[in-house]
């Protein structure tokens, strides 16, 4: 599997699913249509997950998950990330390119509205809990690797600065900090 048909895969998911924003029905549905591939292609499945993930491992991103979710761990990071991919390709490279972008969506405006946190933790399992589910055993161990990039030092401040979170995303601070 590359990552054209992992994008296809979350798509298809996201068309089966009631409400296409629920990042965890998504992941559900992600995880029953990849289980119905070969091993290998769900093995692969995982290494293209990561990628994504290191892709968008960036300090933007993650002030913007901040301001979002009212703080932000490491943990709290990758599951947001979980939930970007599991809005699709478009949403996740534009909110990439531009995580301020983020204040436009309405899921967010909603989770804003609603004091919700986006979190898409379900998201990371996808390959794991198909490759269970298709093959009875866990993935191997040396299924996928991680590689994060460098986060960028000119981000690196103090996420509680509101005036410096306001300068730097000024729409999601609008909307998550006034």
């Amino acid at each position: 599997m590359n990552t054209q048909r992992f994008w296809q895969l979350i798509e298809a998911a996201r068309n089966q699913a009631p409400d296409p924003n629920d990042a965890e029905e998504v992941a559900r549905r992600a995880t029953s249509l990849l289980a119905t591939h070969p091993p290998e292609e769900i093995v692969a499945a995982q290494q293209v997950l990561w990628n994504l993930m290191a892709d968008s491992y960036t300090n933007p991103l993650w002030a913007a998950a901040y301001v979002v979710n009212g703080g932000c761990s490491d943990d709290g990071f990758d599951y947001f990330r979980g939930w970007l991919i599991a809005q699709g390709r478009e949403v996740f490279e534009r909110i990439v390119a531009d995580p301020d972008a983020l204040a436009d969506m309405p899921a967010v405006r909603a989770a804003a509205a609603d004091g919700i946190d986006l979190n898409g933790e379900e998201t990371l399992t996808i390959a794991w809990n198909a490759h269970i589910t298709a093959t009875g055993k866990q993935l191997p161990d040396d299924a996928f690797t991680i590689r994060y990039p460098n986060l960028d030092p000119a981000w690196d401040f103090d996420f509680d600065d509101r005036d410096g979170m306001s300068r730097r995303l000024p729409r999601l601070a609008a909307l998550h900090l006034e």
